[in-house]
């Protein structure tokens, strides 16, 4: 299994959202950076776990996990010309941008605050707490998803 953080805005996509579908469980689709497409087309696996995490909004940080229910597949929202993620190069036939299906698994009673995720030693190499890292989805080691597990529990 591997790990992942994914990142959304509450005010487009929040945990409370997610919470409200039908089943708990969605596409992630609207990234447009090559990287994050990358891991959404090649790398992310059913099964796999991330963290949902909550971006620019008044407290930012973990919401709760997600588990992948749907490996990588072209993103709807590319070929869509009323979508705000519409991308006219992007083909059905070639597409340039994937997506995955994610299921709640979790969501916390309190969010995990940056401020506490950069305040542990143990994460120092999260990708997330790194200075200029914008991704919307990236990697989590094992150790790093224990040490936040373990914060979250106040350990």
């Amino acid at each position: 299994m591997n790990f992942w953080l994914i990142k959304s805005e509450p005010s487009v996509f929040g945990i409370a959202d997610l919470e409200a579908v039908p089943g708990q469980s969605t596409h992630w689709d609207g990234v447009r950076n090559y990287q994050a497409r990358n891991w959404l087309r090649d790398a992310m696996r059913r099964g796999d776990r991330a963290f949902f995490y909550h971006s620019n909004a008044p407290e930012t940080g973990i919401a709760g996990i997600v588990e992948v229910v749907r490996e990588g597949y072209p993103d709807p929202s590319a070929f869509d010309p009323a979508d705000p993620h519409y991308d006219a190069k992007s083909r059905v036939d070639n597409p340039t941008w994937y997506c995955v299906d994610v299921r709640l698994v979790e969501r916390f009673s309190h969010i995990l605050s940056l401020a506490a995720l950069k305040a542990n030693a143990q994460l120092a190499d999260l990708a997330l707490v790194r200075r200029g890292n914008r991704l919307s989805v990236m990697p989590v080691t094992p150790a790093e998803w224990q040490a936040i597990l373990a914060l979250r529990a106040g350990r």
